[in-house]
This record gives C-alpha cells, structure tokens and sequence, in this order.
C-alpha cells in the first residue's frame, strides 16, 4: 500500500520541474496561482507531518516516503519563489512571430 502512495506523489510531483524550467526560461509566469500552489504546499506539510507522527517513527523505522513529501514541496516553494521574482514581468515574444507595428 505504501508503494501506491510513493508512485502517487512522483505522478503528482513530475509537473514541478516542467513548470520551473518553463518559468525560469521564459521568465513570465502570468496564469500561475500562489492560492493554488498555498494549497498544495500544505497538503504536502500536512502529509510529511502525518510521516513524522507516525508511530513507525517511534520504532526507529524512518518511511522513506517522506522524503517525495519534502521533494514535492521543495518544487513548489520553488516554483512560488520564481512566481514572486518574474511576476511584473512582460509576456516574452513568441518564436518566430513578427512585433506588429
């Protein structure tokens, strides 16, 4: 059971990396939501502290889990720290399209 909760968070957290590379490239992130991604960071803080509280951490036995938890996390927060650097910033031309006079 703990394995299907392992390939959930690398499915859930494979979209991060995209997103920052597209973010640090392009550096525009207009349609991007601090809300949305507020809500996300908690669920992942709420799933590491449900990890940390949980009594195999008692016996020593660290469920390795969490460390998908803390990844998935790090992406987001990365992800919001380039959203808060690149907010004012103006849509980059597109490839190829020619500035209309």
């Amino acid at each position: 059971p703990k394995y299907f909760e392992a390939v959930m968070l690398v499915c859930f957290g494979l979209g991060w990396p995209i997103s920052i590379l597209k973010s640090w490239r392009t550096k525009y992130v207009r349609g991007k939501s601090v809300g949305f991604m507020l809500i996300i960071s908690m669920g992942y803080l709420a799933g590491i502290a449900s990890k940390l509280c949980d009594t195999h951490l008692l016996d020593n036995e660290f469920n390795h889990v969490t460390w998908l938890y803390v990844l998935n996390l790090l992406f987001v927060l990365t992800d919001l720290g380039l959203y808060y650097c690149y907010r004012n910033n103006h849509e980059p031309p597109e490839v190829g399209k020619t500035p209309s006079a």
